[in-house]
């Protein structure tokens, strides 16, 4: 019964300290070899077998028993069993040795339960032991371990006597469970330096996101992961400085603006030089694709030095089409206000210049010759300047832009009224440009 007891005590230490520790790092030990004891029995065979588990870099606790088979003159028999909770020092900690070194020695020891023969009692062992791991899951193991017994007088006539042993043995160590990895990168937590990996990064042995070209830019998040470049443009170089990455930049050893590829443009006018057909155009000129000055009528002046961009005009008179300071005047036949086909075709050379200029204004002014009384001729002249200028009105020319209507009757002749061809001149429509 006290052997279940002491058994069941140190079962469930080693289950506390399991459910108290973050990770799950276990192993299990069968080994055996040879014991030499200082009773009669003289010398032996040992079997090992143990629990342990990974509490730290530096210990592991273990839960240990040994059998020990006497060597008699007739058989084998045991000789005493004894129950150990060990902590292992690794010396391959990161301190001493390395973790991963491939002999990985150690120390032990800790206080047990032994049954020897007859007796039994609390007791103890210590000793040294040397691991050569295989894989990351088997490592053969050689120890050698001093076991301290019980002081009795029993077993042996001639006095007290503690049965003590010592013992070296050999094996093999199987880890199983695994430790946490909260990334699921294949680096333990406890080595992980970059412990929030994105699932499925393929990452160095410290867990960390692996970077070809050592810029600082992960493979994952690198658009150029071979070669070394600038975090602000993904891990892309950038030659010419110009904030474009050479893989998008068209003129990848020149500044120039991100707009334009990372090709230069020295007037400022949204067009690369590359393709700027006119490279001094001066700055804010509205300029088309080759980079020209835009010439919206056509004319020979750039928009931005044209008075009337939208109306053809001599350079001359920079852009603005000429207007006609003086036309011929309207004739008309005697006695008549209706507008003769010479007068139409006059009028209409005014309507073109007048809608090609908007801000061309005209002034139409009615004479007479001096046959008939001054009322009715200056009846008359009326009635010719009113037909001119309906004239206009009807062809669409604003009324607004008739600046002034006047008539004066046979008091403004032009000519002598002695004559045909004077009275003929007489009989008019004068058109004067507004100013």
């Amino acid at each position: 019964m006290k052997r279940i007891i002491v058994l069941s005590f140190f079962l469930c230490i080693g289950m506390m300290l399991h459910a108290q520790t973050a990770e799950k790092k276990w192993a299990v030990g069968l080994g055996g070899g040879a014991y030499y004891g200082n009773s009669k029995e003289g010398t032996g065979l040992i079997t090992e077998f143990y629990f342990s588990r990974y509490l730290n870099p530096s210990f592991d606790l273990m839960l240990l028993n040994n059998f020990g088979l006497a060597n008699t003159e007739v058989t084998n028999t045991l000789d005493f069993s004894s129950t150990f909770l060990n902590l292992r020092y690794k010396l391959n900690n990161g301190y001493i040795f390395q973790e991963e070194s491939k002999v990985q020695p150690y120390l032990y020891g800790g206080p047990g339960y032994i049954f020897d023969n007859s007796t039994e009692g609390v007791n103890w062992d210590a000793g040294l032991g040397f691991k050569f791991p295989l894989s990351s899951s088997v490592a053969l193991f050689v120890e050698g371990g001093f076991v301290e017994g019980l002081r009795g007088e029993k077993a042996v006539e001639e006095g007290t006597y503690t049965e003590s042993f010592w013992k070296g043995v050999g094996g093999i160590e199987i880890s199983f469970g695994g430790s946490k990895d909260a990334d699921m990168d294949g680096v333990p937590d406890r080595k992980d330096d970059c412990p929030n990996t994105p699932e499925g990064v393929a990452v160095d042995a410290r867990g960390c996101p692996i970077d070809t070209d050592g810029d600082g830019v992960p493979d994952y998040k690198d658009d150029c992961p071979t070669e070394a470049g600038e975090i602000a443009l993904d891990g892309c170089p950038d030659r010419d400085g110009d904030g474009v990455a050479d893989k998008d930049d068209d003129c990848p050893d020149t500044p120039g603006v991100k707009a334009l590829k990372g090709c230069p443009d020295s007037d400022g006018d949204g067009v690369a030089d590359k393709d700027d057909k006119c490279p001094d155009t001066p700055q804010g000129y509205k300029v088309d694709s080759k980079g020209c000055p835009i010439d919206s009528d056509g004319d020979g002046l750039v928009d931005e030095e044209d008075d009337c961009p939208t109306q053809a005009g001599p350079v001359e008179n920079k852009g603005c089409p000429l207007s006609k300071a003086e036309f011929d005047n309207l004739l008309f036949d005697f006695d008549k206000s209706t507008l003769k086909p010479a007068a139409m075709e006059e009028l209409n050379s005014l309507i073109e210049a007048m809608k090609e200029n908007p801000e061309l204004r005209v002034s139409l002014y009615g004479h007479a010759d001096e046959i008939g009384t001054a009322a009715y001729n200056m009846k008359l002249s009326e009635a010719r300047a009113k037909a001119a200028r309906q004239y206009l009105v009807d062809h669409g020319i604003a009324p607004e832009r008739i600046a002034t209507v006047q008539w004066y009757g046979l008091s403004k002749p032009i000519a002598p009224n002695d004559t045909e061809a004077g009275r003929a001149k007489n009989r008019r429509v004068e058109i004067k440009e507004d100013k």
